[in-house]
Formats: C-alpha cells, sequence, structure tokens
C-alpha cells in the first residue's frame, strides 16, 4: 500500500491551526471528503494525540479550511470550514472558525485565488458553514500577503502584521436569530437545579452561564476545570440544553458537538494567564472560560469572543450583567491573556449587531503536499 499526495498548506491564523485546501484538488461531495479529512488531521485517535497526522490533540489544533473562487457578486472567496473531532470520526460543518478565518485572505491571495497590489488588502469572503460575509484587511506587497509586524496577539509567542476581520450582520449565525428564544435571560433545569442562562447567536451560538452558579470564581485554568469530577458533563448537559432552546437540535442528544459553545462568565477579577503572567482586573471587562469540542479552550474562539462583545451590550443578559462596560469595545480576559473585540449593536425595536471586527495575525507555516493513505 503506497500514500497519495494532495496540495496543501498548513496555516496558524489566530490561535489556531489548521489544513488548508483548493476545492479544485478535492472531491465535491462532502460525504467524499470526510474520511479524507480524518486521515490528514488523523483522527481518530483514542489517545487523543493524532501523531498519524496533522492534528495537534485540541480542538483549536484539529482543523481544516476549503477554499475556492467565488461566483457571488458580493465575495471574491468561498471558504468552508470543517472540525474534526481528535477522539471520534467525526467531521462537523455546522460552525465557523473566527480564527482560522483571518488567514483565508492570506491563503486565498498566496493560492492565486484573489489578487492585490501594494498597500492594504480587502478580501470578500463568503462564509459558506454560516451564510456570512466576512471582509479581511491586511498588508500585503508584491501580490503576496506580509506576514511580519508589531501586532501581538494573546497566547501566540511572537507578533505579526494585523489582520482586521469584519463579521457583516452576523445575528443568527446558524439559529433563527441574535437571541434565538427573544429572550435576554432563560431558566433551564439541570439536575433539579433552577440555572440562569443567556442564549446568544452573533457569529457563532453560544449558551452563556454564570460560573458562580457552578460553584467556579471563573479564573479557573482550563486543565483545572476539566479535572473538577462531573464539571465538563454538567456544562455539556447545559450547552445541549440551550442548544434545544436555540433550535439546534429537538432532543438535548441530537444537539451536534460544533454548535453551540458553551462560556462560563465571570466579573474582571485578577487571574494568572497560561504563561504565568498576572492579568489585572483593570486590564479586562468579563472573564470568560470556553468549551469547544468538549475542551475547556486555551483561550477562545474568536467568534464566540466577539459574541461576548455582542451580548455585553444587550441588556439584560448574563454578559452585559457581569462586565464592567457595555461599550461598543469590549476586552476580553481569556486563559491565554486579554483579546479586544468590537461590536455594533442597536435596539430598533428589537436588538440587531450590524457589524462585529477583531483583529488577528496569521502565518503559512508549511505548504506543498499532504500525506493521505490508501483509503478502503
Amino acid at each position: 500500500m503506497t500514500q497519495s499526495w494532495i496540495p496543501a498548506r498548513f496555516y496558524r491564523g489566530g490561535s489556531s491551526k489548521g489544513v488548508f485546501f483548493n476545492a479544485s484538488d478535492l472531491p465535491s461531495d462532502r460525504a467524499e471528503i470526510e474520511p479524507i479529512l480524518l486521515n490528514v488531521l488523523g483522527s481518530p485517535d483514542p489517545n487523543s494525540r493524532q501523531l498519524n497526522g496533522m492534528g495537534g490533540g485540541l480542538s483549536s489544533l484539529s482543523k481544516a479550511v476549503i477554499l475556492s473562487r467565488s461566483a457571488r457578486d458580493d465575495a471574491d472567496v468561498d471558504y468552508l470550514f470543517a472540525q474534526i473531532a481528535v477522539d471520534r470520526p467525526i467531521v462537523e460543518w455546522g460552525a465557523n472558525c473566527g480564527n482560522l478565518s483571518s488567514a483565508v485572505g492570506p491563503c486565498a491571495l498566496e493560492m492565486g485565488l484573489v489578487e492585490a497590489g501594494d498597500g492594504e488588502a480587502l478580501v470578500r469572503i463568503y462564509q459558506v458553514n454560516t451564510d456570512k460575509i466576512i471582509h479581511a484587511r491586511f498588508p500585503a506587497r508584491n501580490g503576496q500577503p506580509i506576514t511580519t509586524g508589531t501586532f501581538e496577539l494573546a497566547g501566540v509567542a511572537s507578533s505579526g502584521a494585523r489582520i482586521a476581520l469584519d463579521f457583516v450582520d452576523p445575528g443568527g449565525s446558524v439559529s433563527p436569530a441574535l437571541l434565538p428564544t427573544g429572550n435576554a435571560i432563560d431558566i433551564i433545569d439541570l439536575d433539579g437545579k433552577q440555572i440562569e442562562v443567556s442564549l446568544v447567536d452573533s457569529t457563532n451560538p453560544v449558551v452563556f452561564v454564570e460560573a458562580a452558579a457552578l460553584g467556579l470564581e471563573g479564573t479557573e485554568s482550563p486543565d483545572m476545570i476539566e479535572t473538577i469530577p462531573q464539571m465538563m458533563d454538567r456544562l455539556d448537559s447545559i450547552r445541549r440544553i440551550g442548544g434545544v432552546l436555540m433550535g439546534l437540535g429537538s432532543t438535548p442528544e441530537s444537539v451536534r458537538l460544533a454548535n453551540p459553545k458553551i462560556a462560563l462568565l465571570c466579573a474582571s477579577m485578577p487571574f494568572k494567564a497560561l504563561d504565568g503572567s498576572m492579568i489585572d482586573p483593570s486590564g479586562h471587562d468579563i472573564g470568560v472560560r470556553m468549551v469547544s469540542m468538549e475542551r475547556v479552550h486555551r483561550a477562545v474562539t474568536l467568534t464566540a469572543a466577539m459574541c461576548v462583545g455582542t451580548a455585553c451590550q444587550i441588556t439584560g443578559t448574563l454578559a452585559n450583567r457581569l462586565s464592567s462596560t457595555s461599550d461598543s469595545e469590549i476586552r476580553v480576559g481569556t486563559p491565554s491573556g486579554v483579546l479586544p473585540v468590537a461590536a455594533e449593536v442597536r435596539n430598533d425595536g428589537q436588538w440587531r449587531v450590524t457589524r462585529t471586527t477583531a483583529f488577528r495575525t496569521a502565518r503559512c507555516l508549511m505548504r506543498g503536499d499532504v500525506a493521505l493513505e490508501d483509503l478502503p
């Protein structure tokens, strides 16, 4: 048996990494693409390390992106995202990755799917999974993206060129509305206990719960949260119940792994970041610990962070209650440090978010061919 090879690029985008493909190098049917992605990333791996593939054993490192020229008038490139489970043969198509969105514009330029001159490049991206438009702005020279710069991103060891991402009209990304139930607060029953949640869908659907409601401070490290007996099961139960209320499944069991996310919230308070630095409460507006694909994220998914920024401005939500500000710019405290995001939110009879903005860096780490073992 011999291996075959597929042209690909390996990119860091924000605080995630993934394998990027040109759609022309893959089958058009997602059912045929799924075994390829599982094989390339090294899933399923019962050891949760993905040593036999390109994945890194974490949800933030087990991702794939498929790009193609867009036929739409309002977009230059189509971007399809796939989240690959680490320990199970599951490929999720129901969400977007905000972090890898930052690499889409530069990668499309490198692939020759779009063109740019010297200066600021604008790439209009159609996000296929969520049926939304993203505008990516980044520096370019001689038709190629510039990667070096002075912008620093929490959780990434080196600085890079700043990439601005504008998510246009991001409300109701995969659920019916910005507030899927119409409420700022909903009450769910968890093993006989009444728990407040806020269900918000801006760029990505998120179930928000106050950390204190589960006996947590909200400043715990990801590893600490994961080792608390029954905590991950309780969080997943809340997530799935919230998913049903958001219209993302008819039963808790039918709610998929990728969506919604669940975020633990707390007021700004001092905590130690994963690099050992101390984060002062005056340096952030709200604290977040977020679960993605059944693991506590070591930073925060960018789409969920922008949902936090939106929720902080919607009167009555848990995020609005706990945040030290309801301004358009919110500093989100994560295990890896502070992430600033912005959202334009208004209420003209109903809540609406017109745009969310975040800043990231991205870099191509490898380009060439990725190995594919012979599939049955």
